[in-house]
């Protein structure tokens, strides 16, 4: 039940009608609603995962009232608890997430030397979201043992938390402390969440539908057929990745952000015109900032400063540690590892040259120079079309094929039939994108769909709406992010 299907806004309705008129004036009624509406939901992409997700709930739940018990009598007590807490987490996200990975590592491994296993048929079914309720759960009991968090008592409260059904399956990340006081509080029916929610709805629609979807077509094409294509497709193949990758993950937050808001909840932001950066840690500030964000909290700062006597070396191991979990996050697959590592060193890059970097923008007076931002901002996104070329692939023998086929311009251009059209109405649509986050970025502000005159805004959103059935894929596929 994606969120751009007709099935999840019936769903939406049914679920709305008794939450802001039966429960309007009782939050724990509210919140007891949302979360058989969150376990329903997330039972109709997998019902046989509903369990796991349950008992790993109670687990977490028990373990945030212990540490909390212990953290100042018996704060020894209180640490172990919260390292088996992060042990038994990240041991339910290892074996469902990599572990088959890893058992057919060691299959082909023990081939290599003529060795024959019957491991080449184990299989684990990976949970749709585990990635995302696990770094939920994670952040909930780190935060009590830091002091920063008092547990809640209420098991209903917390469940609602963690299946949360507008971002359960691809986020964003919402942190216990941000997110727990909205729920303890009962949300009414207010026209200026409806409007806005609305609006974050259909563009998120907008870019999924007429960008994402209608690029999927020659991208899926390209990859997963590279030995058939040449420098020149392959190249365009990458750069209209970078564009979808972006408009799928963004449009999906964008609807998950407006559903919450419809619904009267604030959940985090997920993008910040990663595109409009001018070097890749301004990227990483503004790409997956949910993701991002815990990382950073949760694991590059504890490297950072066990390491800190290292000096510099010290920060670029936790940097490289930190990317390269940011990677292998998105899945068990040798390219996402190169993919992360490839950051890392982009990072690296970043820190080593920014003093030499500064010195020379201010030897040139460059700090307002257009064509100079212009061309650090075209430097990284070049950076990151070729970090995408290491996500999109989906083997490591693919890389290699790519790679040894740059400079081969003989074979002729090759485009899935029927797809011209496609990419014909997406780049279009791709340019509508760029120029309202362009005004968006130097905050012009003159795009219609939020402008305060409701004849524009609405005008605007029934363009988008007519635009979207008239020239999107209505069809398209699973957001990309499902899959981590």
């Amino acid at each position: 039940m994606v969120v751009n299907s007709i099935n999840f806004w019936l769903f939406f309705a049914v679920v709305s009608l008794p939450y802001f008129v039966f429960f309007k004036k009782s939050w724990r009624g509210q919140n007891l609603w949302l979360l058989i509406a969150s376990y329903f939901f997330y039972g109709w992409a997998d019902w046989k995962m509903i369990p796991l997700l349950a008992i790993v709930t109670i687990v977490f739940y028990w373990l945030g009232l212990k540490i909390d018990e212990y953290n100042n009598n018996k704060p020894k007590l209180s640490s172990y608890l919260t390292t088996f807490g992060v042990v038994f987490g990240v041991g339910v996200l290892v074996y469902f997430k990599y572990l088959g990975f890893m058992v057919h590592e060691f299959a082909n491994l023990f081939h290599t030397f003529g060795l024959k296993t019957n491991l080449d048929t184990f299989n684990i079914i990976m949970p749709i979201g585990i990635s995302f309720f696990t770094f939920k759960l994670l952040s909930y009991i780190i935060e009590i043992h830091r002091g920063n968090l008092k547990p809640t008592k209420d098991i209903i409260l917390f469940s609602t938390y963690i299946s949360f059904f507008p971002t359960i399956l691809s986020g964003p990340i919402d942190r216990p402390n941000d997110f727990l006081s909205q729920l303890k509080i009962s949300h009414t029916f207010r026209i200026d969440y409806i409007s806005e929610g609305f609006k974050r709805i259909v563009w998120g629609l907008f870019i999924k539908c007429c960008i994402a979807d209608t690029f999927s077509f020659y991208t899926n094409n390209v990859f997963d057929n590279i030995g058939s294509h040449n420098t020149t497709t392959i190249l365009l193949a990458a750069c209209l990745f970078t564009i979808q990758l972006y408009a799928d993950f963004s449009g999906y937050s964008n609807m998950a952000i407006g559903v919450a808001q419809i619904m009267g909840y604030k959940v985090r932001e997920n993008f910040n015109r990663p595109y409009f950066s001018k070097n890749m840690a301004e990227f990483w500030r503004r790409w997956h900032m949910s993701l991002t964000s815990w990382i950073t909290d949760y694991i590059f700062m504890p490297l950072n400063i066990a390491f800190r006597d290292l000096g510099k070396w010290g920060l670029y191991i936790a940097t490289s540690i930190n990317l390269f979990v940011i990677g292998i996050w998105h899945g068990a697959n040798w390219t996402f590892a190169f993919f992360g590592l490839y950051n890392a060193l982009l990072l690296i890059i970043c820190m080593e040259t920014e003093k030499p970097r500064k010195k020379f923008e201010k030897k040139h007076q460059l700090k307002n120079s257009r064509v100079y931002h212009f061309s650090r901002n075209m430097l990284t996104l070049f950076a990151w079309i070729l970090a995408c070329l290491l996500f999109r692939s989906n083997s490591v023998t693919d890389i290699a094929t790519i790679i040894s086929s740059f400079g081969d311009f003989g074979r002729p251009f090759q485009a899935r039939e029927g797809s011209t059209i496609f990419l014909f109405f997406g780049i279009i649509s791709t340019l509508i994108l760029f120029y309202k986050e362009y005004n968006d970025e130097h905050n012009k502000n003159i795009h219609f769909l939020h402008s305060s005159n409701i004849v524009k805004s609405t005008i605007t959103a029934i363009t988008l709406i007519t635009y979207i059935f008239l020239f999107g894929e209505l069809e398209g596929g699973d957001f990309i992010y499902f899959k981590f």
